[in-house]
């Protein structure tokens, strides 16, 4: 850490941090035992203000002669050549003495022994090459160095604690941001789930949502320019990167309204495979495109197929063109629809949804703490949990 020179006499100025050796090591100490830009930076101020410490303080014998007042510090005079670090609790002990005006009370406040404390204060004085109190039998009084070390203490101390609370939060997850990459499909239902669940759990951790086609959303997450993505389908793993399959969406089937099968309750993918499809343009929605291809490949049929020339992911007027029979669709699409007769699918098909980050790269535990509510909170209703999901075996 760069010297800093308090005065224009003494010798160069360090601030070092306590050690601690606190008991566990992954619990963040006290604001006693930290230090930060803002702390350097106040003790940069400190150390270039334009006036003489020294000046403003007599030596012991003159002192005593001319107001008969016995200075607090160490019975050898003040070495104003000496140069050490000024560590924290140095500061603590001066603001409270400073504060109280008085060593018994500031002790107590401390949870320390008065010597303790005498001792930290001498060497406050030793290492700043001036003395901070004045003492007599009845008061204690501030010098003027130490009423202008106190002002700036305060502010030191203050910006020490909000960042020891700051980088707190941040470890416990409980602030800072996640980068989340969505493909289209996960837009209407899925993600405002998670977003609204997560801001339940940490609502001052900022989601930076993006919607991202999955060409992109593959390349964002593996040049870490998003810390998650979720798709539909099941996508490609790269590597370093860890994908779930966490939750799913039935499937279902938009009819046209005049088709043999809009009196029937439920259609299976078999029986429709000798009718034209209506497939989304996967130059549009590659992730909707390449599910409905995972689909139709485990069911074993390949229907003829058209290209939709709706360019709506929700694909409402698609009935307007003539020569498609039906299209696959989802109850997260589907609630703009009027045209079509909508039908569920028997046996059952999912559309599964996939969450992928790179546990090497989460650095934040706010992305650790976005992954794990995702992993377990519930998901929409007449969803479905899937292996990937921490709860999948709990009953509903």
């Amino acid at each position: 850490m760069s010297p800093i020179a308090v005065g224009a006499r003494p010798k160069p100025l360090t601030v070092s941090r306590v050690p601690t050796s606190p008991t566990r090591p992954d619990v963040i100490p006290k604001k006693s035992s930290g230090t930060g830009r803002a702390f350097i930076a106040k003790l940069l101020v400190l150390g270039n203000r334009d006036f003489d410490l020294t000046d403003r303080a007599c030596d012991d014998h003159e002192c005593g002669k001319r107001s008969n007042l016995r200075m607090h510090s160490s019975p050898e005079p003040i070495n104003r050549s000496y140069g050490m670090g000024v560590e924290l609790r140095q500061l603590e002990a001066f603001v409270a003495v400073a504060t109280e005006l008085h060593f018994g009370r500031a002790a107590e406040k401390l949870h320390l022994g008065q010597p303790t404390l005498s001792e930290l204060i001498k060497k406050l004085e030793r290492e700043l090459g001036t003395p901070l109190f004045t003492r007599t039998t009845r008061r204690v009084g501030l010098t003027g160095a130490g009423a202008e070390l106190l002002t700036r203490s305060k502010v030191i101390l203050d910006d020490v604690a909000a960042a020891t609370a700051a980088v707190r939060r941040i470890a416990e997850g409980a602030s800072g941001r996640v980068r989340l990459g969505i493909t289209p499909p996960v837009a209407p239902v899925l993600a405002p789930l998670l977003c609204a669940q997560f801001a339940v759990e940490a609502p001052d951790v900022a989601i930076e949502l993006r919607r991202m086609w999955l060409p992109m959303l593959i390349r964002a997450l593996t040049d870490a320019e998003i810390d998650v993505a979720i798709t539909c389908g099941l996508v490609s793993e790269p590597e370093g990167i860890v994908s779930e399959v966490f939750c799913a969406e039935p499937l279902m089937v938009a009819l046209r309204p005049s088709h043999r099968f809009t009196s029937r309750s439920s259609v299976s993918l078999a029986e429709l495979a000798h009718d034209v499809r209506g497939a989304v343009r996967e130059s549009l929605f590659p992730a909707w495109a390449l599910t409905q291809r995972q689909v139709l490949e485990a069911a074993g049929i390949a229907p003829p197929s058209v290209e939709l020339e709706e360019t709506d992911l929700n694909a409402t007027r698609w009935v307007e063109q003539d020569n498609v029979d039906w299209i696959l669709i989802t109850p997260s699409l589907v609630g703009s629809h009027r045209d079509d007769v909508i039908k569920p699918l028997q046996p059952e098909v999912l559309v599964p949804y996939t969450l992928q980050w790179n546990p090497d790269r989460a650095q934040t535990p706010a992305v650790a703490r976005f992954v794990h509510t995702a992993l377990t909170v519930d998901p929409p209703a007449g969803w479905s949990r899937q292996p990937g999901h921490l709860r999948h075996a709990t009953p509903w």
